[in-house]
């Protein structure tokens, strides 16, 4: 075994150790102090262990760990919040009651989503996936709120949806690949002449969708994040939708060109965009917008992908993973930092809303900032059609949707508090930190293009009108009065037509089993016989 293939494995057998250790109840209850540590293995994996592999289990099981450009670049920057997270829950949340059993849950899901950037097989993947999503139940209903238990069924009922989608998918991508437990790289190779192609790219489609919040299958990300604790929050946000984003990146048959479904995954990812924004400047919670603000930027990301399918663009994966790069950091250490501005007082509040303030922008490409470079760097995948446009324009919807978000910050102030706990400062301090710089240290090697580029006249004034564009409505629909739509838009929706869809049905039932009389069956077939000697003499 080599180091670096022990590195690698360590990523994901070290937090799964330490989940298993948590079953003595004196170590569980002094896990929740040591979260920090579990990720520290793949924070180090991703820079020493790049292009590194290491076989868990030989042939026919073939259960293989690898480590490639885009699968380094998101477990470093996954790792890092994930830490981040893990320390500032330690501070954030001690004292409360079930600390040892929200350990659990997030070593758990820890395990899981780290290993979704690490595993090489479709076995491997599937068991990684999983493990993540199901997980993840703990931490959206660790509260046990009436509203944090709903947000759980749903997300539950939700991630087993997408288990299912997943699963068949990958039933149908094993045929015609080589027989066993195939690597993903062998299995997506037979993808493009699969008789089985439509329908298997379908249900991987439906399945990752979800997970990335692509509409109609949102919902559970507006309800979960507001109920569950903060750091849970900045790990749901920032690194588990990404578990959708590497599965389309791995699964998508990106270097065959297939426009049909690369012209569908961009118009769903572009209605995702901008429908989030429409609903998200309706809601008055302001991690609810954080919410809705990460179910637009997941749009925006499906969307490249779906460009680079269209014409099999070269190195659209890595692109893609540098703008969910961007995003993973901004998005975490937003939600930190709503924690750090609800403890912070008068005297500290301008430094913290000074960088919360260019962290939201940043999402909307703010020139100078990692959003801007996201933008830039996949700005050429959409060309110059309708597409490119509406990408475009979608910076003007993130920054309405930011501006929003500000403003709602601005009122979140703990009364009396002067300095927030150093146990959350530093923690935000160092995600917000790596989202300014990771995105400038990795730009020229994630996309081959001149740094310099970026900050020419033309690509800063293409960066800053978007922005005006979307304060200047902002500032106009501050005279408009907008509808009251809950948090979760369509779930709460179908909820409220449940009782009418329940009475439709028992119509339906009563109906049937009027029609079934014998009485009435007799009279009604003495009427379809009549009707049809009609039909039959006019036609005669």
């Amino acid at each position: 075994m080599t180091g670096q293939g022990l590195l690698i494995a360590s990523s994901v057998v070290v937090p799964l150790l330490m989940a298993l250790a948590c079953l003595s109840p004196a170590v569980r209850g002094r896990m929740p102090g040591w979260l920090a540590i579990a990720p520290l293995p793949a924070l180090l994996a991703a820079f020493l262990a790049r292009g590194g592999s290491i076989v868990v289990a030989p042939a026919p099981l073939r259960l293989t760990l690898a480590l490639d450009d885009v699968g380094a670049m998101l477990l470093g920057g996954a790792a890092l919040l994930w830490a981040a997270a893990g320390a500032y829950a330690a501070s954030y949340m001690r004292g409360q009651p079930g600390l040892g059993r929200f350990a659990v849950w997030w070593l758990l899901t820890l395990t899981g989503s780290l290993g979704t950037f690490l595993v090489a097989d479709l076995t491997s993947f599937y068991l990684a996936f999983s493990v993540a999503s199901l997980a993840a139940f703990g931490l959206v209903s660790f509260e046990g709120s009436p509203a944090a238990l709903r947000a759980g069924r749903v997300y539950m009922a939700l991630a087993l949806l997408g288990e299912a989608f997943i699963l068949l998918g990958f039933v149908m991508l094993a045929i015609g690949a080589p027989p066993g437990n195939p690597l993903i790289g062998e299995a997506v190779a037979f993808f493009p002449s699969s008789p089985l192609r439509d329908p298997a790219l379908a249900l991987l489609i439906l399945g990752f969708g979800l997970k990335m919040g692509l509409v109609p299958l949102h919902v559970w990300m507006p309800l979960a994040h507001p109920v569950a604790p903060m750091p849970a929050s900045a790990a749901l946000s920032g690194i588990i939708v990404k578990a959708g984003v590497i599965g389309l990146i791995r699964f998508l048959p990106l270097e065959a060109a297939l426009p049909g479904w690369g012209a569908t995954l961009v118009a769903v990812g572009l209605f995702t965009a901008f429908y989030a924004v429409a609903v998200g400047v309706t809601q008055t919670q302001v991690k609810t917008v954080l919410a809705y603000s990460t179910v637009s930027q997941m749009g925006l990301v499906a969307a490249v992908l779906g460009a680079g399918l269209m014409a099999a663009a070269p190195g659209t994966a890595l692109l893609a993973g540098f703008y969910a790069l961007h995003h993973l950091l901004v998005k975490g250490a937003l939600f930190l930092g709503v924690g750090v501005a609800m403890a912070t007082g008068p005297r500290h509040r301008l430094l913290v809303l000074g960088t919360m303030t260019l962290l939201a922008l940043s999402l909307a490409g703010l020139p100078l900032t990692s959003g801007a470079l996201a933008k830039y760097a996949t700005k050429p995948l959409f060309g110059d059609g309708l597409a490119a446009t509406l990408a475009t324009l979608s910076a003007a919807g993130s920054t309405v949707l930011m501006l929003h978000f500000l403003r709602l910050l601005g009122g979140v102030a703990k009364p009396g508090a002067e300095r927030p706990p150093t146990g959350i400062l530093w923690p935000w301090a160092a995600v917000a930190v790596a989202a300014f710089v990771a995105p400038w240290a990795m730009f020229a090697w994630a996309t081959a293009l001149p740094l310099s580029a970026s900050l020419g006249a033309k690509a800063l004034w293409a960066a800053l009108w978007p922005i005006g564009l979307g304060a200047s409505v902002w500032v106009a629909l501050r005279f408009v009065r907008l509808p009251a739509i809950p948090e979760g838009d369509v779930v709460v929706l179908a909820d409220r037509l449940a009782p009418a869809v329940g009475r439709a049905g028992e119509a339906v039932e009563r109906a049937d089993i009027w029609l079934r009389r014998w009485p009435v069956a007799s009279m009604m077939l003495a009427v379809l016989a009549i009707a049809l000697t009609v039909l039959l003499s006019a036609g005669s």
